[in-house]
């Protein structure tokens, strides 16, 4: 089974920074895309950014320029700093990786436990 660990979420100003961290663990034998979506109570869950294994990312309008993501997929891991940090920031923030957990070529989603992202006004 493969595991992903999210950390870095917690409380922080408005104008502050968080790094979020992604790391997956388990049998993997390729990533096609990792990406960072966010959930408030009573919405649809959103893509913030996502970026394939060659390194292309593409984020949603209101979080260019302040929020940049990165790979490594040596160590399976996403990474998403923050920056510029608003209250509409505010979140339940959560990993996707897409991959293979097999030798049978067939991509899966694998989700984060979700990290608490707060920013006070």
């Amino acid at each position: 089974q493969v595991q992903l660990v999210e950390s870095g979420g917690g409380l922080v100003q408005a104008g502050g920074s968080l790094r979020l961290s992604c790391v997956g663990s388990g049998t993997i034998f390729g990533i096609k895309l990792m990406g960072w979506y966010r959930q408030t109570p009573g919405k649809q869950r959103e893509l913030v950014a996502d970026i394939t294994a060659g390194g292309t990312a593409n984020y949603v309008d209101s979080v260019k320029g302040r929020f940049t993501i990165s790979r490594d997929n040596i160590k399976r891991a996403v990474y998403l700093e923050m920056n510029s940090l608003k209250p509409e920031d505010t979140a339940t923030y959560y990993c996707k990786l897409v991959l293979r957990d097999s030798i049978e070529y067939q991509w899966k989603d694998y989700w984060g436990q979700g990290t608490q992202v707060t920013v006070s006004s």
